[in-house]
């Protein structure tokens, strides 16, 4: 037939083989050796019992090779290993070896090896464990995940150690995350230990009727020089959130990572409960008693002793010094003073309070019904977007999409929604509002940063803040006194910052801010653009560096990177304990972000040992590093 006969033109030369060999594939054990599809690689010398010797033609023929007349293992472990290199060619298949007469013989069917792929590699139980935990721990997954029948199906795939891999009894996966969290305790003291500044974060966070404590650690690696990041506790928070129960249980938190005197500072929102307790536990000052003229014996009552023991265990308590949140004050100054400036002139309340009101209006209207968003959608091909109480910034954005909206398709929006229109002037005032709170905006989403924002960028970011603002006055017709009011509410809430000395060494010892100039006149740390154009100050020919050695060479350096300060170990050693801290509290609240994703309602009866360890286990990127 046909397709005989391509068949016979298509087929490759056959191979020819000692009469020892043929003989043995008679017999059936060589079999294996010359269906391989390697096997051309390969010189047949001579069979001893049940193997066959042959030589390796990719090594000049001088190799010697052994290998079963059943398995070609040895042989392909020698290509793998000699050969890795080599573009290896598979042989054409060929028919019945034993009847070379019959071309279209059917080959018995029997197992093959298949060594053209090497095999999966298998792992251990212990690594299997650590990948299924890496899932269940990194995804936020049910610990009762590893109950699933399809999820025990798909780890019987997994092969380990030659066999099917299993996945562990909730019951023993739940002990083996309660070892893991052990070591990840064990290697974050030991962390920290080797840190010598250290700063937290703290905030109370309370769902479904719990309330948490949460803390959360930051320091600079001193080696290469950038900021690293830990949550050491999410702890459940009993009773009422009194000033004295929280300064017990961060001092208890501390002391378990002995911490205590390692703490630069606490960076806590403005929350009167936060602030009065470490006003009230803030480290008493040292006393100097050297000049006293000779000591005084004073006898006390047992019963003096007794009734003041209570006392003495608060008297124990003491908390690192405070440092307020520069993002929850600056979102002090949005919605307190600068609503209150707003409401408290006739002329812009009435225009501010029409605007905003139509505004929420084509919100609610948006937000609650399909057809009233696709209205939209179809009108300007964006979706408005809604302000949310827990997102500070939001609000602006609201607004700032609105007021990019034409007057006329907003006029059209409104009409089709059966809302009253914006006129002009209610529009100019979204306008303007935009304009002026964009440097407020945009200096709250940097403080809010983590991994380039220290402590140190504050009083550059005050600075730049006050100085975008006023130069928006000009340009305004209706909040005219807008921008002095912002100006005037960054310099008396931020009055602590403005005259700190700290604060000032701190944006002094970060190269990209030793001058105030640099920030303009050298290629500046990676980060965003709308940070870099943020940070533009006028040059200032006043500034002159008097400080002799070390200092002088840095302030003379022209470098912006953190890690340039590895040349200058003086002002390392100032920048690593001043720069430690984070502008705000920003950190604290994205754990309990991954907190809340965590403990949702349908995992209410999760114990609170257990949840705090998940969180922790997440948070601190147990498994991301340590797969071993």
């Amino acid at each position: 037939s046909r397709i005989s006969e391509s068949r016979v033109q298509r087929k490759a030369p056959r191979l020819q083989f000692p009469s020892t060999i043929m003989a043995a594939v008679e017999d059936g054990p060589g079999m294996c050796f010359l269906s391989w599809k390697y096997s051309h690689y390969f010189s047949f010398v001579l069979e001893k019992d049940r193997n066959i010797v042959v030589n390796c033609t990719l090594c000049g023929g001088s190799k010697t090779l052994s290998t079963s007349k059943t398995s070609n293992s040895n042989l392909m472990k020698h290509l793998q290993k000699q050969h890795a290199s080599t573009n290896l060619v598979e042989k054409e298949p060929e028919g019945n070896v034993g009847d070379s007469s019959s071309v279209d013989a059917i080959p018995a069917k029997q197992r093959k090896l298949d060594f053209g792929q090497p095999a999966a590699q298998s792992i251990t139980q212990p690594q299997l464990h650590r990948l299924i935990a890496r899932y269940v721990v990194e995804d936020m997954k049910p610990i009762s995940t590893v109950e699933s029948h399809a999820f025990r199906q798909l780890i019987s795939h997994i092969p380990v150690r030659g066999r099917a891999g299993k996945a562990p009894s909730r019951k023993t996966f739940s002990s083996f995350l309660d070892q893991e969290y052990a070591n990840m305790e064990s290697e974050l003291k030991n962390t920290l230990d080797m840190v010598e500044y250290i700063s937290t974060t703290a905030d109370i966070w309370t769902v479904h009727n719990k309330s948490f404590l949460g803390v959360t650690a930051h320091w600079i690696n001193a080696q290469n020089m950038k900021r690293e990041k830990a949550a050491l506790a999410c702890r459940r928070f009993m009773g009422r959130h009194t000033y004295d129960s929280i300064a017990s249980e961060l001092d208890n938190i501390n002391s378990s990572h002995v911490l205590s005197f390692k703490i630069t500072s606490t960076v806590t929102d403005n929350g009167s409960n936060f602030v009065k307790a470490f006003k009230v536990y803030r480290p008493a000052p040292e006393s100097d008693d050297s000049e006293s003229e000779e000591d005084e014996v004073t006898f006390v009552s047992i019963g003096d002793v007794l009734q003041n023991a209570a006392d003495d265990a608060d008297d124990a308590i003491s908390l690192p010094p405070h440092q307020r949140c520069a993002s929850h004050t600056m979102n002090l100054i949005s919605c307190t003073d600068v609503e209150k400036w707003l409401l408290s002139e006739a002329a812009t309340k009435t225009i501010y309070r029409s605007a905003t009101t139509k505004c929420a209006g084509l919100w609610n209207k948006a937000s609650r019904s399909t057809v009233a968003a696709e209205i939209v959608d179809d009108i300007i091909a964006k979706k408005l977007l809604v302000p949310c109480t827990t997102r500070w910034n939001s609000f602006y954005y609201a607004l700032e999409r609105i007021s990019k909206i034409p007057v006329v398709e907003l006029h059209t929006i409104s009409t089709t929604l059966q809302l009253k229109c914006f006129n002009e002037r209610e529009h100019q005032c979204i306008r303007e509002y935009c304009a002026v709170m964009k440097p407020l905006t945009v200096a709250l989403d940097i403080l809010q940063g983590e991994d380039h924002c220290f402590y140190g960028t504050l009083l550059p970011t005050l600075e730049s803040l006050m100085t975008k603002t006023l130069a928006i006055k000009n340009g305004l017709q209706i909040l005219v006194g807008l921008p002095d009011t912002v100006v005037q509410a960054v310099k008396t809430r931020f009055a602590h910052v403005l005259g700190s000395e700290d604060a000032l060494l701190a944006a002094v010892t970060l190269p990209k801010f030793k001058l105030r100039t640099s920030a303009t006149n050298t290629t500046q740390h990676a980060g965003s653009s709308k940070e870099d154009e943020f940070f533009s100050f006028e040059e200032n020919e006043d500034i002159y560096a008097t400080a002799e050695g070390e200092v002088a060479e840095y302030l003379k350096s022209g470098a912006t990177g953190l890690d340039s300060l590895n040349h200058f170990p003086m002002i390392k050693k100032l920048s690593l304990k001043l720069n430690a801290a984070t502008p705000s509290s920003a950190p604290v609240e994205r754990l309990f972000s991954l907190g809340n994703l965590i403990l949702t309602p349908k995992r209410n009866k999760l114990s609170d040992h257990k949840f705090e360890k998940l969180l922790l286990l997440r948070y601190n990127r147990w498994f991301d590093g340590n797969q071993s």
